[in-house]
């Protein structure tokens, strides 16, 4: 899948899984249930254990089906590591130009975080594809709101906090896209091998999103 190919599905679904902390052993069964909830984009996090490899083997997976990035990207040597393991985009918690600038000249989509005003302009102009406000959880709806006033010119993703029954209010405030970690990739449940929980989570956050 290409750049524009994969930017277009994160344009219409708007939902990126973050996957932490997930065996390895079990990735392929967390993306196909990803994907059959309707969510067809997903970043697996470098401080998971066997991060790279689980790109790789995703890529060569779901490489035509989904579009699969690296997230905690926290520096170059995070970022080199990513592209050579196939990542189709970038995302970080922190803003760093030189990981922007990287990304943009492998053209790489990049979504770095971001919490002030000073941070979300300065990423932006740096070459950021959509910032992240992170952490979202703590900032809250109302933080992501304020911002949209003078800022609605940025593509911001909410990442953080996001649930189905707040996901349609980020929408409907123009937000570029929403990150959703823990409440969906759930450990507990795909330790179980309950990858239809997986499956009817995202299907109920696509539903709710819409609207």
């Amino acid at each position: 899948m290409n750049k524009d190919q994969g930017l277009k599905l994160l344009e219409t679904v708007k939902i990126m899984a973050i996957v932490r902390g997930v065996q390895e052993r079990h990735i392929t069964e967390v993306a196909d249930a990803l994907l059959r909830g309707g969510i067809p984009v997903m970043e697996v996090t470098l401080n998971t254990e066997g991060a790279l490899s689980m790109i790789k083997r995703l890529r060569e997976h779901f490489g035509d089906q989904m579009f699969i990035g690296a997230g905690t990207v926290l520096d170059l040597d995070d970022a080199r590591q990513a592209f050579d393991a196939g990542a189709s985009y970038l995302v970080t918690p922190n803003t760093d130009e030189a990981v922007i600038e990287y990304a943009c000249k492998r053209g790489l989509p990049v979504f770095p975080g971001a919490m002030t005003p000073t941070e979300i302009v300065k990423a932006y102009k740096a070459g950021a594809t959509a910032v992240k406000i992170f952490p979202g959880a703590s900032l809250g709806y109302g933080y992501m709101k304020e911002l949209m006033g003078p800022l609605s010119h940025i593509p911001m993703m909410a990442v953080g906090g996001v649930q189905e029954d707040n996901i349609r209010d980020y929408m409907r405030l123009g937000c570029y896209g929403v990150g959703v970690g823990g409440s969906l990739i759930n450990l507990k449940e795909i330790a179980a091998g309950n990858f239809d929980w997986i499956r009817d989570k995202a299907a109920r956050l696509v539903e709710h999103s819409v609207g």
